[in-house]
């Protein structure tokens, strides 16, 4: 019994001792991009979309359990190991589409500061470039251990969303029946939506940004099982923060209104108003927490990521002049995401929809390079994919694919 209570303490300090970057990067998915969509998908479907939350956590899970189980063992992140593996060219090409949808993304995280920022009265001439220079300053002038612990803190933020989900009262009943009832409707917005949703949750950006901040934080394999744990936990978070948005949406708009499209995720917060100013409230603070975070983890996790494939130096820990590339790109991702949500009238909802559907594409690109390298002996040893995972990996990759040209052909009247 003594070596048992022994064996959990030790465990126990080994996961909080490790706990941060799976944690992080599962729950900032949750970014005001996959706000609005979570929004939408409530508004316009009521409970129907509840469904696709079961398959989309155990994909997330996997997915994000392979990256976290290669920077573990190897060290390296996915990019560093994209170049070595399969070659320059290669790499830059993946870098460059990487660069361009993680842009998109960053334009709707600060579209989501301005937006939630607006229903306090805050013009977005305010409040996007105060937010950006705070952001700036929070990872340059820190190193990993302070940005880690703000990042877990700005997490806790996001029980806002549970707690707007309760005081909206919708049909319990309802949202646990199309919780495990799958519903398919051949039409261009289900299916746009569904991508969104999957792009939203499984996204890119994720995969390189975990494996580079396992590596950062100097997790081994040692302490794999602790890591695998915090990985898999993120993923169950980030998926019940998912079902209390779209329920809150689902009974405060579509049952209210009947079938709507919002705009923005503010829209879905003036949606709550009517159920009490407390949901409101809460509704739209945590959109803002949601968006200034994903501001700071999205362009970190470009710059890690280019760096790391292209062979610069990268990291928090590291002085500006010891990683000038790293730093540099970092702030123009800041600059140019920002500075294009200051142009006036330009289409922010359009753009965090889109970025999301980009996410969506890219994955199956991504995934199908997770995948080739996890399962090399030479790299792996005995830590490569098993064939159950590897089955549902590349079904995975498939399901994504179909997806899109499902999309397309619906679009174009093929179906």
């Amino acid at each position: 019994m003594k070596e048992l209570v022994s064996r959990f303490r030790y465990h126990f300090a080994v996961f909080f001792a490790v706990i941060g970057p799976g944690f992080i990067t599962a729950v900032v998915d949750n970014d005001s991009g996959g706000i609005l969509t979570y929004s939408q998908a409530g508004a316009r479907f009521g409970y129907l979309p509840l469904w696709t939350l079961l398959p989309i956590t155990v994909l997330l899970i996997i997915a994000q359990e392979m990256c976290s189980r290669m920077g573990a063992v190897t060290g390296k992140g996915l990019s560093d190991l994209i170049r070595e593996e399969f070659g320059l060219r290669i790499t830059f090409i993946m870098m460059a589409l990487l660069v361009l949808v993680n842009l998109t993304n960053v334009m709707s995280e600060f579209a989501g500061v301005a937006t939630s920022l607006e229903l306090f009265g805050i013009s977005k001439y305010i409040s996007v470039p105060l937010c950006a220079v705070a952001v700036w300053f929070l990872v340059v002038k820190g190193n990993y251990q302070s940005v880690e612990k703000i990042f877990l803190f700005a997490c806790v933020f996001y029980v806002t969303y549970v707690i707007s989900g309760f005081l909206v009262k919708p049909d319990w009943k309802s949202a646990a029946l199309y919780s495990v009832k799958p519903v398919l409707l051949v039409e261009p917005a289900y299916i746009y939506m569904l991508i969104g949703m999957v792009g939203t949750t499984i996204a890119p950006w994720m995969q390189f940004y975990l494996q580079a901040a396992v590596v950062e934080k100097g997790v081994t394999a040692k302490e794999y099982a602790e890591s695998r744990i915090e990985v898999i936990v993120g993923c169950f978070m980030t998926s019940v923060i998912a079902f209390f948005i779209i329920v809150a949406c689902a009974g405060a708009i579509y049952h209210s209104k009947g079938p709507t499209d919002i705009r923005d995720a503010s829209e879905a917060a003036l949606g709550l108003k009517p159920f009490g100013q407390y949901a409101f409230l809460l509704f739209s603070a945590g959109l803002f927490n949601a968006s200034i975070f994903a501001a700071c983890i999205l362009p970190l996790s470009t710059a890690y990521s280019v760096c790391e494939g292209l062979g610069f130096e990268s990291g928090v820990n590291k002085r500006m002049r010891e990683a000038p590339i790293f730093y540099f790109l970092y702030t123009a991702l800041i600059v140019v995401g920002a500075g294009v949500i200051l142009i006036p009238k330009f289409p922010l909802v359009q753009m965090i929809l889109l970025s999301q559907v980009l996410n969506g594409v890219l994955l199956p690109l991504v995934l199908i390079f997770m995948i080739l390298l996890i399962n090399k002996k030479e790299l792996m040893g005995e830590w490569t994919n098993s064939g159950w995972v590897n089955g549902v990996s590349w079904f995975m990759v498939v399901f994504m694919i179909g997806l899109t040209l499902a999309y397309v052909g619906v679009t174009i009247g093929v179906l």
